[in-house]
């Protein structure tokens, strides 16, 4: 499948270097055409994959991945297009964290709204689906990293990206009864909102390899 990655830190990193490692054909796409770290992440797949910018990771590919920073995803995501973006799947794994006070961090929306429904009325014609916000970006990509089942959500309007995006992530590794469908895009306040506890947990735990596991009775 043709994806492309929006973002050149460890989640999109890590999201692309697995999508490489499972055949897909990846472009990973930053604000600049020449940024140096995604020449750096191509080098090392040998060939196997493509940078650009966001435009140019977004003009080929059948689904997207919003791997950017949560603060910059809308002007991200502008940057890319919204003719190239539409009508595509959006799996948008961003998180609306604000460490500019130090720790622990604040969410620059909460409560009322989320990042994933901002992105959803920013561009309508997208099918955002909120997904692998909830863990680190080693587990994302290795979830047998965990020695237990564990949950992993998605989120969206459409119900058919859900799916395209259960399908992924059960390459990635999840198993069925691991993917939780939370409803529609609305969720994401509550996915996002996690985010506090999993920074507070992680402090507590020494290490980000660790995740909640969901259970519910009948």
């Amino acid at each position: 499948m043709k994806i492309g990655v929006l973002g050149t830190g460890m989640v999109g990193v890590a999201i692309a270097s697995k999508l490489v490692e499972l055949g897909h054909d990846v472009v990973m796409g930053a604000r600049e055409a020449n940024n140096e770290k995604a020449a750096a992440w191509v080098a090392k797949t040998k060939g196997k994959a493509r940078a650009g910018t966001f435009a140019d990771a977004a003009k080929h590919v059948v689904m997207l991945i919003n791997a950017t920073r949560g603060s910059g995803s809308i002007a991200a995501l502008d940057l890319a297009g919204g003719n190239n973006l539409n009508g595509k799947v959006l799996l948008d794994v961003s998180n609306p964290l604000d460490f500019s006070k130090g720790m622990p961090p604040t969410l620059t929306v909460c409560n009322t709204d989320s990042l994933g429904e901002q992105i959803q009325r920013a561009f309508p014609q997208v099918k955002v689906v909120k997904t692998l916000n909830t863990v680190n970006a080693s587990v994302m990509v290795a979830p047998r990293t965990l020695p237990q089942e564990h949950t992993v959500f998605v989120a969206g309007n459409d119900n058919d990206a859900k799916k395209a995006a259960a399908a992924l992530l059960n390459e990635f590794g999840w198993r069925d009864t691991e993917i939780v469908d939370a409803g529609s895009i609305q969720a994401a306040r509550g996915l996002e909102t996690w985010l506090l506890q999993w920074v507070s947990l992680m402090g507590a735990f020494g290490t980000p390899l660790f995740n909640l596991h969901l259970v519910k009775a009948g």
